[in-house]
Formats: C-alpha cells, sequence, structure tokens
C-alpha cells in the first residue's frame, strides 16, 4: 500500500520567551505547527507567508524565516495520508489570534508538550528537533 503525501510548509514560530506557537484547526484535536499546503505554483516560503497571514494574521518577511529541513510524518488528521513539510524558524513577538480554520492557539514551553494533544509530526520530530537545538546553543 503507498501512502499519499500532502506537501505542506510549516512555521517553528517562536516567540520572544522561547515559547513556540502551536495550533488546532476547527473540529480536531491535535495541536501542530502553523502552516499549510504548498500549492503548485508557490515555492515552500511564499505558501508559509500566506498561510501565516491567512491563519494568524501575521505578516512575514520572508528573507527572515530560516529554512530548518524537511520533516515527514503520519497525517494528524488525514488517514492514509504522510505530511511532508518544509520547516522554516519565523521569530515574532506579536500578539497572534486564530482566524481562517484555526479554532485555538497556544504557545508552548517546547521542553514539554504542554498538556496538549499534538499531532505525529509535532510530537515526534519537530519539538525535538528544537530541543536539541536549543541544547547544542546552550
Amino acid at each position: 500500500m503507498t501512502c499519499k503525501t500532502i506537501r505542506i510548509a510549516a512555521a517553528l514560530l517562536i516567540g520572544p520567551d522561547g515559547r513556540t506557537l502551536l495550533v488546532r484547526k476547527r473540529g480536531t484535536q491535535a495541536f501542530m505547527q502553523a502552516g499549510g499546503k504548498i500549492e503548485a505554483h508557490e515555492q515552500p516560503v511564499q505558501a508559509l507567508a500566506r498561510e501565516l497571514e491567512e491563519e494568524l494574521g501575521l505578516l512575514i518577511d520572508t528573507a527572515a524565516a530560516t529554512y530548518l529541513g524537511q520533516f515527514a510524518a503520519a497525517a494528524a488528521n488525514e488517514p492514509g495520508y504522510q505530511v511532508v513539510a518544509e520547516l522554516f524558524r519565523v521569530e515574532s513577538g506579536v500578539v497572534l489570534e486564530p482566524a481562517a480554520e484555526i479554532e485555538e492557539v497556544a504557545w508552548i514551553d517546547p521542553i514539554g508538550d504542554g498538556g496538549l494533544l499534538l499531532a505525529p509530526l509535532t510530537r515526534d520530530l519537530i519539538l525535538p528537533f528544537y530541543r536539541a537545538s536549543l541544547a547544542n546553543a546552550g
């Protein structure tokens, strides 16, 4: 059985205090990085900028988004799909409000899970990656 793939651009969105922003889409349980599907005509960083504006009202400078690599895991909300994320580090100190399909936002300490149900990509790959980068920087 082949696994279908969803290509997304995602933000490791870091606040001034080092906490990271996670979002939960309406009608779902799992929290994940903000971002979304990459359209056929888009570069990943352009898709990220569009999605962050749609979902959070956040305008970013694409030149300031740092590419961190590609991460893949089982999709949280689409059974039988794998999500492949182009991950970018984005730093922001602005207050963000959920918009479009986002129902809830949460800033969490990357050392834990904030007591939230996390999407596999976030739980198994992105948060451990962020923790390792903090350990290496310290």
